[in-house]
């Protein structure tokens, strides 16, 4: 039997599941946006609740989500309450192993003050806004709000076991629907890997589960054991998706991780991540970037350990002095760091400069222990805002209480002061294994863009390493050089799937070919692309401008006609006539105009300053309710018996225009983005393309450089092509026709596109095309074609489809654009597949066609 997520996907297959339309009570509810990922989290339920399939599992309905530490798994659990709010729940239940991620949980939910907030400043569903109330148990539930009881597995467990006055029973759970939500979720399966159930945690939630048919459990965990038997046996038809660590930095969500070893002693050791500290500070602030770097140091066993630490660390930065950081740049031998110190002399940061620097940022004020239970819960809201502006934690000592439910983005170095280890035979020890789980959580990506349209949550620089940016996407963590402990350490955290081996991995040299520099096109030529803007919606005059047809709205009329008849032999009468279902069509106009301003009033959507972010040109509420580009033109059908369709009452008309405009806000939000793509325009082409390092894991097909094809044709701009193989198999095709091209053109270029040309559809959505073509015409205008080409396998076509779209739209619009004298004309052709290579020839061919 295939786990439930391999079920899905054979089912509906990945391009069926990213096509289920995510609700806007979802995605409308929220403050921030959903990743791919979390969008399929979504999906993935939504089929699993609504669908019928071979493998579904049955009721009450219990799910686990195996979601890699970062990935935004509270975001998750908060998208499906709000999806299961509108499908009739109102009580949830959410449970966790301790009380430092209850706290944060609660936050998250309830306190609209917190960065971390996960909703939108009102909730509206349906046009109603509904409230997130804080419950101890559910006889204080209402039914039109959502309902959520916080606690500890441990205390749900006491309290329905040992009944205490106003605390939770099991007679909660047998009259309501209830759905439990339990994080970090390894806890609850002790009884299962014990083989005892009896008495256990998981048999309290379980016993719970039962207590209705309609009941649902949603487990959220980033650590499912997969080498237990037992585990696998309980969950197999429960993991609804699997999206682990490995998954998370391939999509590029997290930091990469280096380790930064060194004969160093421990205090050594501190200064070298100072120095780094700094470094990252000052380079985020010349680019504008608003970062204040965190450290961690890392204690090994006891509370006093850390406290001594931290004691020293006060010490040091008091007699910090230019003599400390003298020996570091005299004698350190890691590239980043001598790549400090050589950033600080370009900027004239002198010696001086940066002892008085990190004196500052490092103030005792500064420093933070989150050491015992009372500091950690004491310190909770400077832990988990760390990121935060007005937070002034620089320094962080810690032993072990950081390892779970901590969330932070701005950590950058850890410093573990201690040096021996416990593995065996190779195999990292328990220690060990624990430093790879903090380090996996010190992973988290710190967002950031340097200008409108770039994804601020993904990694940009891992294919030009090169880039002194690419250490805001690095953590760093910092040991004594010792081969069996790094040796153990990899191990581990290459089997958490947050680390790539260097070792597994090459530096190939990307270099523009002297030929191509010395061209016209690399000299004096220009590519064209276009930037990611806020959505221009001051052209929008009407519905049509949306593409919302104005299509009757149906609306049924409740009525208590009915009938009774024999289950066996009595014949039912005839229908009389005023039985018989007919329709009635009124136009908006015909309905009072107090019913239409209170159906507008009872939907938040509809409040002129929100009804004006999507026509800004619509002067007043009288405008959008009179006008015939707007709601004048437009019409209900009724349908109903000839005597409720003659009586028609004012709570008909609102009952019909509450779903009229619940449909149209669902047309307008679906049709409409926040984002646009611009017009294309230009960049001289020896500012954009250039040459650089890229890294590829050996033996991959990307490390395979294509050189005996491309390295003497004159036509190829670079050296080498570090492509995957159906982009080899594109090269392969236009070298086979380039003769034929070159009696038709002259000066003809082909480019990889190596993440420097991005272009946006009319939604914003970023695409950066594999190749870009470059020829002139052979006549008196100069013309030049630049041709976008996107070779693309099989099992991603339908994936991408919305790029294929989006490039034949460039190939039917073949803008012109005219700089000087010179005449650029901006085409492109379908996705490349090796499968459709002779369809692709055709429409290449075609591309050039005036």
């Amino acid at each position: 039997m295939a786990f439930l997520y391999d079920t899905l996907l054979q089912e509906f297959g990945k391009r069926a599941i990213s096509q289920v339309p995510v609700p806007t009570q979802i995605s409308d509810n929220l403050k921030f946006s959903q990743r791919p990922y979390q969008q399929e989290a979504f999906q993935r339920f939504i089929l699993c609740h609504s669908e019928n399939f071979a493998g579904k599992p049955h009721k009450p309905l219990h799910l686990l989500y195996n979601m890699a530490t970062g990935s935004g798994k509270t975001l998750v659990m908060a998208g499906l309450l709000l999806y299961l709010y509108e499908k009739g729940y109102r009580n949830f239940l959410f449970f966790v192993n301790s009380n430092n991620i209850i706290q944060k949980t609660k936050d998250n939910f309830l306190n609209p003050q917190t960065s971390k907030y996960l909703f939108s400043n009102k909730i509206v569903i349906n046009g109603k806004e509904i409230l997130l109330k804080q419950v101890d148990n559910f006889d204080e539930a209402d039914d039109e709000n959502i309902n959520i009881k916080f606690t500890t597995i441990q205390q749900l467990h006491t309290d329905l076991n040992n009944t205490k006055e106003n605390s939770v029973t099991y007679e909660d759970f047998t009259d309501k629907r209830i759905v439990m939500i339990a994080d970090e979720a390894h806890h609850l399966s002790s009884g299962t890997k014990n083989g005892n159930l009896f008495g256990s945690w998981e048999e309290t939630v379980l016993k719970i589960l039962h207590q209705s048919f309609d009941n649902i459990l949603l487990e959220f965990t980033a650590t499912l054991d997969y080498e237990s038997r037992e585990i696998i046996n309980k969950y197999k038809d429960k993991v609804i998706y699997k999206y682990d660590l490995s998954h998370f930095r391939t999509d590029k969500f997290s930091k990469e991780i280096n380790l930064v070893r060194s004969l160093y002693d421990e205090k050594e050791r501190v200064i070298q991540a100072l120095i780094l500290n700094l470094y990252r500070q000052e380079l985020a602030t010349i680019n504008n970037i608003n970062l204040k770097p965190v450290i961690l140091f890392k204690a090994k066993k006891t509370i006093k350990e850390s406290e001594q630490n931290k004691e020293n660390f006060h010490q040091l930065i008091e007699e910090f002095s230019e003599t400390m950081l003298g020996k570091i740049k005299k004698t350190s031998t890691v590239p980043i760091v001598q790549k400090a110190f050589q950033f600080f002399e370009a900027k004239n940061i002198s010696l001086n400069d940066m002892v008085k620097r990190i004196q500052t940022n490092f103030r005792e004020e500064n420093c933070l222990s989150a050491n015992n239970d009372s500091e950690a819960e004491k310190n909770q809201i400077l832990l988990n805002t760390l990121e935060d502006e007005n937070n002034p934690i620089r320094a962080v000592f810690a032993v072990q209480k950081l390892n779970e439910g901590w969330d932070v983005l701005n950590l950058f170095d850890i410093v573990r002061l201690y040096e021996d280890r416990d593995g065996k035979d190779g195999n990292p020890g328990k220690t060990t294994l624990s430093e790879a789980q903090l380090i996996g959580r010190g992973a988290r990506y710190y967002p950031f863009a340097l200008e409108v349209g770039e994804d601020k949550f993904i990694r940009k620089y891992d294919d030009d390493i090169s880039n002194d940016l690419k250490i805001l996407e690095e953590l760093y963590y910092h040991t004594k050089e010792d081969s069996r402990y790094i040796s153990e350490l990899k191990k581990a955290l290459v089997e958490t799937g947050i680390y790539e081996d260097e070792a597994n991995l090459e530096t190939k040299q990307l270099k523009l070919k002297p030929i191509f520099k010395k061209s016209d096109l690399y000299k004096k030529g220009y590519v064209f692309s276009n930037k990611k803007l806020p959505k221009n919606f001051n052209k929008v005059n009407s519905f049509t401008d949306f593409n919302i047809n104005k299509t009757n709205y149906r609306h049924q009329l409740s009525s208590g006609g009915g009938r009774v008849s024999s289950v066996f032999f009595e014949l039912e009468n005839p229908v009389s006539f005023d039985e018989v279902i007919k329709t009635r069509d009124v136009e908006l106009k015909n309905i009072p105009k107090h019913i239409i301003r209170h159906a507008l009033g009872q939907n938040p959507f509809y409040y002129f300053d929100n009804l004006s972010h999507y026509f800004p040109n619509i002067s007043s509420l009288s405008v959008f309710i009179e006008d015939k580009e707007y709601l004048g033109d437009l019409e209900i059908t009724f349908t109903g018996s000839y005597n409720r369709l003659q009586e028609l009452s004012h709570f008909d008309y609102l009952q019909a225009l509450n779903g009229l405009l619940q449909n149209l806000e669902a047309d307008i939000k679906n049709n409409s983005t926040e984002y646009e793509g611009s017009e294309y325009y230009p960049q001289p082409i020896h500012q954009v393309f250039r040459d650089k390092e890229i890294r590829v894991a050996k033996g991959n097909e990307r490390a395979k450089g294509q050189e005996e094809l491309v390295s003497n044709e004159s036509w190829y701009a670079y050296n080498a092509n570090y492509g995957t193989i159906e982009e080899k198999k594109f090269v392969e095709l236009f070298s086979r026709r380039f003769e034929g091209f070159s009696q038709k053109f002259e000066n003809i270029h082909l480019i990889r596109n190596e993440r420097e040309i991005k272009i946006f559809d009319k939604y914003g959505r970023a695409f950066e095309p594999d190749f870009i073509l470059f020829c002139n015409q052979k006549r008196e205008e100069q013309l030049t074609f630049q041709v976008f080409i996107e070779p693309k396998g099989t099992h991603l076509i339908g994936y991408d489809k919305w790029k294929e779209d989006f490039l034949k739209v460039i190939g039917n619009e073949k803008k012109s654009i005219k700089i000087y004298t010179d005449t650029y004309k901006i085409t492109a052709v379908p996705f490349y597949n090796y499968g459709n290579e002779n369809e692709f020839k055709r429409a290449l061919e075609s591309t050039f066609e005036i």
